[in-house]
């Protein structure tokens, strides 16, 4: 099976930033995770807030953990907040439910990462992920 690797990851980053800047985003924030959940890269455009890489991190993490976008987290925390609730316990304050994290698949729809992107709104953040994984040759949801 093909693994994340960090030219993968250097080029999803460097790219969702590419596609922030072109459309005007506030400066993004963004980690990138293997299938394991480990940390791969991160950057943060200058001027990123404090808390951005926690929050960029807990959005892939989320992704990676449940095997969807955050954005599907989200509904689920809508639908479901006992259960997200204890999600996020149970993943030690990890996982952040709010859109912006989105899996990394190989063109054959295998998982092999995901990413988090936070420091604009929610769907501007996945906008430029999404922008981000295309570039690298990888899809997504």
């Amino acid at each position: 099976m093909e693994k994340l690797t960090l030219a993968q990851a250097d080029t999803i980053i460097d790219q969702t930033f590419a596609k922030g800047a072109e459309l005007g985003f506030k400066p993004l924030t963004v980690a990138v995770l293997d299938d394991g959940g480990n940390l791969v890269a991160f950057k943060k455009q200058d001027n990123s807030s404090v808390l951005r890489f926690e929050i960029a991190r807990g959005k892939a993490f989320g992704a990676i953990g449940m095997g969807t976008s955050s954005r599907n987290l989200a509904k689920v925390a809508e639908e479901r907040p006992s259960f997200m609730a204890a999600l996020v316990g149970a993943s030690g304050g990890k996982v952040v439910p709010v859109p912006g994290g989105l899996l990394v698949k190989t063109s054959g729809g295998d998982i092999i990462g995901s990413i988090g992107i936070s420091g604009d709104n929610s769907d501007n953040d996945e906008t430029a992920g999404k922008a981000g994984i295309e570039a690298a040759g990888l899809t997504t949801d």
